[in-house]
């Protein structure tokens, strides 16, 4: 059993994982274990370090999501459209939360079909305080994954930033975690669910987070269409400053999403802990290198833009790939995002806003597609499941790519038809320019 089906056993139903430090353990002390009984051995058993470090990586993640994504994103917009922003992160993070509870959990975490589980812990049925998840409490891995819920919707509000109604958003938010969120979690990451029993490998989220935001986002961007002004009136970023300090949180709030991926505080958390370091580090370092070159000046907003990139290709590779493949993987996808959100995104003429396809959808490509190649032991790999050829992991991953991409594109499209025609996506010209902070919420962000 390698570590590739050592992280997938803890990915598959909630009630029957196990841990990697278990695994570790046993395999340290195999002579004692084969005299054991195989069901003693299985028995789930309380580890209150991996059930510390889970609690941490959730919160780590919450971190992510308010104050990190919002102050990043809030401060890549104008003055007048700061607080919206703000106001869309948190709130669709506490609308998803309680969906979690109510039936999010369920449907992604129990067993059913290949694409969506049933309602047996719909409103958390039958969990308690003791119920154990592996070795942590089942309460505790319901949070972890709340969060990643929480924050995935709350990436594609970049997409379409300063001009889709509030309610919109939040409607939108709804049907799409119900709709599309949830399938590509559980068809991913539950052991009954289609690409978790094909063999996919995504450590932390590349498909199910960032390549299904990511699509989304460009649908919605297109959707609602172009900001008023585009292309005639300057849009700068109102406070890099904001940014880069939501950058930085990001950055340190992803060793929770990545390393806490591992489920337990172990050899594989610390893979994906020195991952999450280097590969953000080499697309920071490839960003404003190609950056320089075309442009004559590294910028700020090209290095956070390189960073967030880098987490973002990292993110499904984390627990499979070695420390310098990590680099390269977050060096070649800093270059190919730039290329999108300067040449692909001008030639096509969509306003993705603050690049959520560029950066998180082509970002999780390549990181999805480049996990099958760097898990490979030649490579400073894990290595993969028994029998498997680099050639049939690359088909296997280009398969999740694909599904996702198709899933959440095409769901997506149906859904902000829906919600345009119940209450309408964009608001009206003059609020757009009077701004959404004071017309939609009351506020402003600053007074002079």
């Amino acid at each position: 059993m390698n570590l590739r089906n050592a992280k997938y056993s803890l990915m598959g139903a909630a009630g029957t994982l196990l841990s990697l430090t278990a695994f570790a353990s046993a395999q340290d002390a195999a002579p004692a274990a084969e005299a054991a009984p195989a069901a003693a051995a299985a028995a789930p058993v309380l580890n209150s370090g991996d059930t510390a470090w889970m609690l941490i990586s959730s919160v780590l993640v919450l971190m992510m999501i308010v104050p990190g994504l919002a102050l990043f994103y809030g401060g890549l917009v104008r003055a007048k459209n700061m607080l919206s922003v703000l106001m869309q992160c948190l709130l669709i993070a506490s609308v998803v939360m309680v969906i979690w509870v109510f039936y999010g959990y369920s449907l992604a975490f129990t067993d059913g079909s290949a694409f969506i589980g049933g309602l047996s812990k719909a409103f958390l049925a039958g969990i308690k305080p003791d119920t154990l998840s592996g070795t942590i409490p089942e309460y505790v891995f319901v949070v972890f994954q709340m969060t990643f819920a929480a924050i995935t919707p709350a990436l594609i509000v970049g997409a379409f930033a300063e001009r889709m109604k509030f309610s919109a958003v939040l409607l939108f938010m709804i049907l799409w975690v119900t709709f599309i969120y949830i399938p590509v979690a559980h068809s991913v990451w539950q052991s009954t669910g289609w690409l978790f029993t094909a063999g996919a490998l995504d450590f932390a989220g590349g498909t199910v987070v960032h390549i299904n935001a990511g699509i989304a986002g460009l649908v919605g961007c297109i959707m609602v269409g172009k900001r008023q002004g585009l292309g005639k009136d300057l849009m700068p970023p109102h406070s890099l400053t904001n940014s880069m300090i939501g950058a930085s949180l990001l950055w340190v709030g992803w060793f929770g999403f990545n390393a806490g991926s591992a489920l337990s505080a172990g050899s594989v958390a610390g893979l994906a802990t020195i991952n999450t370091f280097v590969a953000t580090a080499g697309a920071a370092i490839g960003w404003v290198f190609i950056e320089w070159i075309v442009r004559g000046k590294p910028s700020m907003l090209g290095a956070i833009s390189g960073v967030v990139a880098g987490l973002v290709a990292v993110t499904p590779a984390a627990g499979f790939a070695g420390p310098v493949g990590a680099i390269i993987l977050g060096f070649v996808a800093a270059i190919v995002c730039f290329f999108f959100v300067t040449t692909v995104k001008n030639a096509f003429g969509y306003d993705d806003s603050l690049d959520v396809f560029g950066v998180h959808g082509i970002g999780g490509i390549v990181g999805a597609i480049g996990t099958g190649f760097l898990a490979s032991e030649s490579l400073g790999g894990v290595g993969y499941a028994e029998g498997v050829t680099m050639g049939h992991q690359l088909w296997v991953q280009v398969q999740a790519v694909l599904f996702t991409l198709v899933w959440s594109g095409v769901g997506s499209l149906i859904l902000y038809k829906v919600v345009d025609i119940i209450i309408g996506l964009r608001v009206r010209p003059e609020v757009e320019s009077e701004g959404l902070d004071i017309v939609e919420h009351g506020e402003r962000a600053y007074h002079s």
